[in-house]
């Protein structure tokens, strides 16, 4: 009888491949498709090279930050002055003190009365300020008060206090009358510069030692000691004491005694089949030699840690993909048309007109947690998982989860800060990475887990490691096998090295472009990369209701997600594997004609695949041949 299947099976595939032979040959005549774009072959990069477009790029990620971060001000200072309501100075306290409350870099506010000269003061959390520093602060103020009385904003340049940036901005109300200033804190530039050295791999990462933290080559596994940043390329990281083991038969309570006295341990961790075990006086070396001697389990691996993958920058204005003249639903989120040139060029704003999401399909982002109190995310949030503490909230310690999913479902026409790629798709933040970016392959495992059984319909990991791990992979194989889409970014060392869990087959994997539609040049390549995403200079929330622009295929790799959950929104009949097959079928062509190892099968366009989805083309008749051979490989999988 299987027999039987097996020959049938064969059978039918090849009468539709030759069936997709004749009729969708690539290229053929309104055969439909990605659309070309003509793309020069990517130029190859010294190190050197890399690492000088790797700095550019912090550098630039830094400026957009600022830019981002005193639009943003000069709103809320704009309506304040405004606000016909605040005239005394006891209701001018109470607003300005509730915005330093939820805006805590607004360290000081100073309220104008300008034709009587007046003013009243809010202080917030100010430095400890030396007399020079005082004056200095008193100077922009005095130049802020000038300018509004000429009715003009005025922007300082930035300055140094106590050892951190400040700035000063200022607006006046409409009819001249008012002006508000405020001293901002711009920390959060220190904050986007240390985040980006370390995910664009510009300084080791993780340090050796903090950690018992041993570092290998992700092929050879041979130990080596990662000297720079460029080193991470070639290096996976574990923890020197502790080891992953699958047995073939479970352990009974007596057995892991045995192991926990034989190898002076505590209780291991258990997820799966799998165990972790955390050795106080043996080395990974001596704990693999002992279970593989004495208990033959079905493998045994390293504990790895998994990084975030969060690079010269083009205007913000330029290369957006679409003609701004034929754009359509223009959110009023103030950074929006400035600063948000991702979205129209991946056809966001189009795409709308299909779908905007549904609060019945619930998109993960597996990362370091996400601000809760963001109030560009308010609302957007279902419950979510520490794997880190389970007794906390998943809360962001680092910004990474927070700039991810300010990508996929910031608060769209709120009239304030960014706009998110999905409406009413709503977020479930697994916080796995602790307090320095980094998490292991247990919590990594266990995050996807939980958010399979909690609902997830989407999974996003803007993170991974070049070692493949089977533990790993057996998590992201059970969400896979329950129709949850993963999908993951590629990694931020500009080589063809398979990072993981980006180069799993059931997950699709992201590299990121540019605002010139050409491969960002910090991207990883090969041919496991299934589509490509904007990455560089990504403008998204940032913890303490500030805004960052950061780049990285941590950036690409949520908007694809948004997407996938767009697609899962408008037709909820489909199946994971019939998203991935509209998100790369349905892309802008970038790179050599069809497929190729720098975009795989092009840039994601939003509109196209929402459109095939909901119908509106040939996308029946295009994937029939597909969906049938995968519906048969699926088949054979289920029968092995």
């Amino acid at each position: 009888m299987r027999s039987r299947l097996l020959w049938t099976i064969a059978g039918i595939s090849a009468t539709v491949g030759i069936l997709m032979f004749f009729l969708y040959t690539p290229g053929a005549p309104g055969t439909p498709g990605p659309r070309q774009a003509a793309q020069e072959e990517p130029r190859a990069v010294t190190p050197h090279q890399e690492q000088t477009i790797k700095q550019s790029t912090v550098h630039n990620d830094i400026l957009a930050t600022d830019r981002l971060n005193r639009q943003d001000a000069r709103q809320h200072l704009r309506a304040m002055a405004n606000n016909s309501q605040l005239r005394k100075p006891g209701q001018i306290q109470s607003y300005a003190a509730k915005e330093q409350r939820t805006h805590p870099h607004f360290v000081q506010v100073k309220w104008f009365q300008l034709d009587s000269n007046q003013a009243t003061d809010v202080n917030g959390k100010l430095p400890q300020l030396k007399p020079q520093d005082q004056e200095l602060i008193n100077h922009h103020f005095k130049k802020a008060r000038q300018k509004l009385k000429r009715g003009e904003a005025y922007e300082s340049p930035k300055f140094t206090v106590g050892g951190q940036p400040y700035v000063i901005v200022a607006e006046p109300s409409a009819d001249r009358k008012i002006g508000a200033a405020a001293l901002i804190n711009e920390a959060v530039l220190q904050k986007v510069s240390h985040h980006q050295k370390r995910n664009l791999r510009l300084i080791p990462y993780p340090k050796e030692g903090k950690f018992r933290v041993e570092s290998i080559h992700a092929d050879t596994l041979r130990d080596i000691t990662v000297k720079t940043g460029h080193d991470n390329e070639k290096a996976s990281h574990f923890y020197e004491n502790e080891i992953v083991v699958s047995f073939r038969n479970p352990p009974s309570e007596q057995e892991l005694e045995a192991i926990s006295k034989d190898i002076d341990c505590g209780k291991p961790r258990k997820l799966g089949y799998a165990y972790v075990f955390r050795s106080n006086r043996l080395d990974y070396k001596g704990l693999r030699q002992y279970f593989e001697k004495k208990w033959q389990p079905k493998y045994t691996e390293p504990h790895y840690i998994y990084l975030t993958n969060d690079l010269p920058r083009q205007s913000a204005n330029s290369g957006t993909g679409a003609n701004n003249s034929e754009m359509v639903n223009i959110p009023n989120d103030i950074l929006f048309s400035e600063y948000q040139w991702n979205l129209p060029a991946i056809e966001t704003n189009r795409g709308w007109d299909l779908s905007k999401g549904s609060e019945d399909v619930i998109i993960a982002v597996i990362d370091t947690g996400v601000d809760l109190n963001h109030t560009d995310l308010d609302g957007q949030f279902v419950e979510g998982y520490n794997v880190v503490d389970p007794e906390q909230q998943p809360m962001d310690d680092v910004g990474h989860g927070t700039h991810v999913a300010g990508i996929i479902g910031a608060l769209v026409n709120n009239g304030e800060g960014v706009a998110g790629i999905s409406w009413y798709n709503k977020i479930m933040p697994v916080k796995a990475l602790d307090a320095s970016g980094t998490g292991t392959t247990y919590a990594v495992a266990e995050g996807i887990i939980w958010a399979t059984d909690h609902g997830a319909k989407v999974i996003n990991m803007s993170l991974g490691n070049y070692a493949d791990s089977q533990f790993l992979h057996e998590a992201v194989k059970y969400a896979y096998d329950r129709d949850v889409v993963l999908i993951a970014a590629s990694g931020n060392d500009n080589t063809e090295r398979p990072g993981f869990p980006a180069a799993y087959p059931e997950v699709l994997a992201v590299a990121a472009t540019d605002a010139n539609m050409n491969r960002a040049e910090y991207s990883n390549y090969g041919d496991y990369i299934d589509i490509a995403a904007p990455g560089t200079n990504i403008a998204s929330t940032f913890p303490g209701n500030q805004y960052a622009a950061l780049s990285g295929t941590s950036m690409a790799s949520p908007h694809a997600a948004a997407m996938a959950g767009l697609l899962r929104s408008l037709n909820p009949e489909l199946t994971n594997r019939e998203v991935m097959e509209l998100m790369t079928t349905y892309t802008i062509d970038l790179g050599n004609r069809g497929r190729d190892k720098y975009y795989g099968s092009g840039q994601i366009d939003i509109y196209e695949a929402l459109n095939a989805a909901a119908g509106n083309s040939q996308t029946p008749v295009q994937l029939w041949p597909q969906n049938v051979i995968n519906s048969l490989l699926e088949e054979l999988r289920r029968l092995r």
